[in-house]
């Protein structure tokens, strides 16, 4: 973004386009497309009768990408084993901290002079290939770049990430606020003193400078100090002695980073919530996934078949949930079909070649009639698509599964918990009491129930994504809702102590007694909000210990769609 028409900035636009071209050419690098705006600049009236021009700043962004072999092998910014790893710092800066354009700058109502700059191509490219071939030899548990904020930052990230403790020492700094806070090229990685020999070596080998900073504590305690060069004035430290600029605890520094998302969140979302979840994660431990069952591939005999039971993967206007969902009943051993409400309307299909209906996650009709109520209409108030929906649900060799906008729709069509429940006293889900959107992952747990989907999963603890503005499960009846409490509501959310909850965060939307899906009495027909088949793969999910990770052959919630294969199977 520019505004060359404006005196100077002509050239300064054609020198960054020379300076891009320089140093793409380094890298071996082509530019294959762009989008310009050239046009950032405004006169304006002010009220006193003078002008003004306000221009945008002068603004490069440039995308990079390249294939990736392994989507698998990736790098967190959370710390991965506090109390036994250790700290190290490359610095692409070459010693200089300048501190022109920072945070730091702004916070004090300044710019700066002199602001950080890549002077040495080749280093980064050198460090950019060093990196990756720790990355795929499994050397480094966690990194984080210092770009955005400076080291301190990066540091303190870090940490809350993984909330744990960290004890850092610079070494010598002349000036230790403009280490800590310059926002020059540079990484912190975490390691395994194991790891070291070879680490080094690569370094070593690339010629890459690096300096091992600290290390990380179980203790929730982050501490950094510097050492002073300085042996001429009586007023500081003996040469070499450590000096500490900062020492808290993480969960008071987290507090203090969370506060601007906390003022705006104030202004956005139900205060109440936003007042519950500032206190809820001061000092949280984290989730705790329990797998009572063993994850298992689906076998490979069982794509090679003919004949596999269909499913039909059912989408309206606004649908965006059915590729996922179509990939995972085929990584089950289904035969997924794409299938549109029109498709019905029109008649060039039905339900009648179908083992399985699946309604999956949206916005059907953008949500402008409230969630899925015009999903819903389509389908109830046209007689022809209405007893086809009926005479699949009724039959005892099918089986359906709502999610999200589906999660909605099954209950608008009265397909859980029950049929025959008048329309004023029918269960369904309605605006999250936080008031907006919740995009989140959260963490559920599986309860004993007759659903066909979830039989053999009881008692996990699992994660899971959630994405919707209105899914607090609403009861008009209370005695329907004890009935639905105890055995019809499967899935619940549950916080850090998996213990089933109503609180904010851990239950995204406010649903009573945590409840986050409904199944009916004989079990086939299931309706959740969170998101199963977003989490399907292991490297879907948010966030899973590092232990869990590597002992998993597959995805627990890979399970509920083999479940729904193999249960098709015997009801054949």
């Amino acid at each position: 973004m520019w505004a060359p028409k404006l005196p100077g900035e002509g050239a300064r636009l054609y020198d960054a386009a020379i300076a891009m071209r320089d140093v793409m050419i380094e890298f071996g690098m082509a530019v294959d497309g762009g989008k310009d705006s050239l046009s950032m600049a405004a006169k304006v009236t002010n009220p006193d009768g003078t002008h003004e021009t306000v221009k945008s700043p002068g603004t490069l962004v440039i995308s990079a990408y390249v294939t990736c072999p392994d989507i698998t092998k990736t790098i967190t910014p959370d710390i991965k084993m506090p109390g036994k790893s250790k700290l190290l710092f490359i610095d692409l800066g070459n010693g200089q901290n300048r501190l022109g354009g920072s945070a730091l700058a702004q916070v004090f109502g300044q710019v700066g002079d002199r602001s950080p700059d890549l002077d040495d191509p080749q280093l980064l490219s050198r460090t950019f290939n060093a990196v990756q071939q720790l990355v795929a030899d499994e050397l480094i548990l966690a990194g984080h770049d210092r770009s955005d904020g400076g080291l301190a930052t990066t540091l303190l990230e870090m940490a809350f990430a993984g909330n744990c403790g960290i004890e850092i020492d610079l070494g010598k700094q002349n000036d230790a606020i403009a280490a800590l806070f310059s926002e020059e090229l540079g990484l912190v990685m975490e390691y395994l003193p194991s790891e070291e020999a070879g680490i080094f070596s690569i370094l070593d080998k690339a010629a890459v400078p690096y300096q091992v900073i600290g290390k990380t504590t179980k203790d929730k305690r982050i501490t950094i100090a510097f050492r002073t060069p300085n042996e001429a004035s009586p007023r500081m430290p003996l040469p070499g002695e450590l000096r500490t600029v900062l020492s808290d605890y993480t969960s008071a520094l987290r507090d203090l980073w969370e506060e601007t998302s906390y003022r705006l969140d104030l202004l956005q979302r139900n205060p109440e919530n936003i007042e519950d979840e500032r206190k809820n994660i001061y000092d949280r431990k984290g989730p705790s996934f329990v797998v009572p069952f063993t994850p298992k591939q689906t076998a490979d005999e069982l794509f090679c078949r003919t004949t596999k039971p269909k499913v039909a993967i059912i989408r309206e206007e606004g649908s965006n949930g059915d590729r996922e969902m179509a990939s995972a009943f085929y990584m089950a051993g289904f035969e997924p079909w794409d299938v549109t409400v029109t498709d019905l309307l029109e008649g060039r299909i039905t339900l009648d070649q179908f083992r399985g209906v699946v309604f999956v996650g949206g916005f059907s009709y953008a949500d402008v009639l409230d969630s899925a109520k015009g999903w819903a209409a389509s389908i109830r108030f046209n007689k022809k698509v209405w007893d086809q929906f009926e005479k699949f649900y009724h039959r005892p060799d099918t089986f359906s599964l709502g999610v999200c906008n589906g999660c909605q729709l099954m209950a608008l069509l009265g397909w859980v918990p029950w049929r025959g429940i008048s329309d004023e006293l029918q269960p369904r889900f309605i605006h999250n009491k936080s008031g907006r959107f919740e995009s989140r992952f959260s963490t559920v747990k599986i309860l004993k129930g007759p659903s066909i989907m979830l039989d053999g999963m009881e008692n996990s603890v699992l994660g899971i994504w959630v994405a919707h503005g209105e899914g607090l499960a609403y009861f008009p009846d209370k005695n329907m809702f004890k009935e639905c409490e105890h055995g019809l509501a499967p899935v619940r959310f549950v916080d850090d102590d998996s213990r089933i909850t109503v609180t904010y965060p851990f239950n995204p939307n406010g649903s009573p007694a945590g409840i986050a899906g409904l199944c009916s009495p004989d079990g086939r027909h299931l309706a959740m909000m969170p998101h199963p088949e977003r989490s399907v793969l292991t490297w879907q999910w948010g966030w899973m210990p590092g232990d869990l990770k590597k002992s998993l052959a597959a995805s627990p919630w890979l399970k509920m769609f083999q479940n729904a294969r193999e249960w098709c199977e015997k009801k054949s």
